[in-house]
């Protein structure tokens, strides 16, 4: 692991007033204990060995060995509790820092030639090929493929447990980059056709979504800090990366990748707003053929052909500090008062090209945009700035019309929803949209989990009353959050408990119970139980689990991370 001199994580706290980070994600709670009576099964982490949940004696299947460690699941009448979930603790969207604990695997393997390799080093090196003591910010020229391949197969099969009817492991990869002593951040994953994309540290890397292979690879002059979430309908994604190698490196470079072939394409500086002593963080999104930039009370919006400056900040009136991308463009704006400490915003669309607000719905007093579940149709979450606390804050989810008419606002009841929307490691201000977790729309109907106790439903709302329209419940001990939509069925995806492989099904548009189409295996279930705060995509019938950040605190952990995992037929 590497150590940037002097760089200190920042503080704050959730709910600060606007302008100011939002609170840091606290250490994950104690896994549950087995009782003394049983060894227990010690996996690594950040805060040293941690006893994990289950014992290490032969399972209902019998002992075997595999590129699990030879974990086997227990019966129930040995364990106290239900492990952590992909996506969070406790409930499905607790704050937790995005690490991600290594289930039992001898050194780092990857898959690769249909076989398990040790990759040699000392861990001092880049692995992404970038010095870090040069200070030239510069990307790479051709994108370049390595040798190898992640299909399962031959000694170390990662599909040896596979049981009828369970699905395959595509691929599984591990971290291969050295990471400085504060971890690194993941962003993504983008899926553009038979790719998948991810970012980290000073590479950006595209892989084959069948076997895992490294198709292209893209250096970085500097780390990346910052990613939109979304691709563009020309299959472009934008990565903001630090504007040099030092401590005191802005994120304010911008750099497009065109994700079918991996190409480095124009690179951009974010202008330095003149009233400001020092660079903020931003948050990007795109929405048309424009990626916006949007921190503090500046933003602007440029090109996806040049990399050319559109827009920036209006000179008056109300202005805009975050955006929502996808089919358009969404903002929220502050308005200005009589008041410092009055609160009053908007919700924009914006003309991606030329920035300006073709409608736009004003909220009540001291009510601010708090999430943006869905561009197309608008759905958004709002909250009472007033409170004090997020436990306590009031929301509320409305439903506008694409003319920017109110069309309904939901019933929520009692239930308590709270999707995982943040982008980021630290939540800013201005992440209005990020990647969302927990939260799935069509034309005519939002799809909300409720939060965990033991297990969880999935509640669809009519967009045109507000009210709800049917519940689906997990069933047992089981969780599971909405995905997407796909021919008006919302799909989902089912975490895995002890004992019981996790799953994507399907939640029939009149409701209903889930219609599993992705079982994955059991032998599996440690390591898919291993991604938490993980990120999650289904697309044309494969199932994606990535890690959305690297701790830094020694090189056997860095190397023992998985960073993706894929299921398939």
């Amino acid at each position: 692991m590497t150590q940037p001199p002097g760089q200190q994580q920042p503080q704050g706290g959730f709910g600060v007033s606007p302008g100011t980070r939002q609170g840091i994600p606290q250490p994950p709670a104690q896994p549950p204990q087995i009782p003394p009576t049983q060894p227990p099964y010690s996996r690594p982490g950040p805060y040293g060995q941690q006893p994990g949940p289950y014992g290490q004696q032969p399972g209902p299947y019998g002992q075997q060995s595999g590129p699990y460690g030879g974990y086997q699941p227990q019966p129930p009448t040995q364990y106290t509790g239900v492990p952590t979930p992909p996506g969070g603790g406790g409930g499905l969207f607790k704050g937790k820092p995005g690490v991600v604990i290594g289930a039992a695997v001898a050194g780092l393997l990857v898959i690769g030639g249909g076989t398990w390799f040790v990759l040699s080093g000392d861990g001092k090196d880049d692995k992404a090929g970038v010095s870090r003591s040069s200070d030239s910010p510069k990307p790479s020229g051709p994108a370049s493929a390595d040798e190898g391949s992640g299909t399962a197969g031959g000694e170390g099969d990662l599909n040896a447990g596979r049981r009828p009817g369970e699905a395959n492991i595509l691929f599984l990869k591990q971290n291969d980059i050295d990471v400085p002593g504060n971890g690194a951040e993941i962003f993504g994953p983008w899926v553009e056709g038979d790719t998948i994309v991810k970012a980290m540290s000073r590479e950006v890397a595209g892989f084959s979504v069948t076997d895992g292979r490294k198709k292209w690879s893209v250096k970085l002059g500097a780390d990346a800090c910052l990613a939109a979430p979304q691709v563009s309908a020309e299959g472009k994604i934008v990565i903001g990366v630090k504007s040099g190698l030092t401590a005191k490196a802005d994120c304010s470079e911008l750099q497009m990748i065109d994700a079918k072939t991996g190409k480095a394409g124009w690179k951009t500086s974010i202008p330095k707003p003149k009233d400001l002593t020092g660079f903020s963080d931003f948050i990007l999104a795109i929405g048309g053929n424009t990626v916006t930039a949007a921190g503090l009370d500046t933003s602007y919006g440029f090109s996806l052909n040049d990399g050319k400056q559109l827009f920036g900040k209006p000179s008056s009136g109300c202005l805009p500090y975050g955006f929502a991308g996808g089919t358009r463009l969404i903002a929220a704006a502050n308005c200005p008062t009589s008041a410092a400490e009055n609160v009053k915003q908007e919700i924009q669309n914006v003309d991606p090209a030329t920035g300006r607000a073709t409608w736009t719905y004003a909220l009540p007093a001291d009510w601010e945009v708090d999430k943006v579940y869905s561009v197309s149709p608008p759905v958004v979450s709002i909250k009472l700035q007033a409170d004090d606390s997020d436990e306590n804050t009031q929301r509320r989810v409305i439903a506008l019309t694409d003319s920017g008419k109110l069309r309904s606002q939901l019933q929520l009841g009692k239930d308590k929803f709270k999707p995982r929307c943040s982008s980021s490691l630290l939540a800013f201000r201005g992440d209005i949209q990020g990647w969302c977790t927990g939260v799935a729309a069509d034309a005519s109907t939002l799809y909300l989990s409720t939060e965990p106790t033991g297990t969880n439903d999935v509640v669809a709302f009519s967009l045109d009353t507000g009210k709800p329209k049917w519940r689906s419940p997990a069933g047992g001990d089981r969780t599971m959050t909405p995905l997407t939509v796909q021919d008006g069925s919302v799909v989902v995806y089912i975490a895995p408990t002890y004992s019981v492989a996790g799953a994507v099904a399907t939640i029939a548009p009149a409701g209903g119970a889930p219609k599993v189409v992705l079982k994955h295996q059991l032998a599996a279930v440690e390591a898919e139980s291993g991604f938490m705060e993980s990120r999650t995509v289904y697309a044309d019938g494969r199932f994606f689990l990535t890690a959305t950040r690297i701790n830094g605190l020694n090189d056997a952990e860095e190397r023992e991370t998985k960073t993706m995992m894929a299921f398939g037929k």
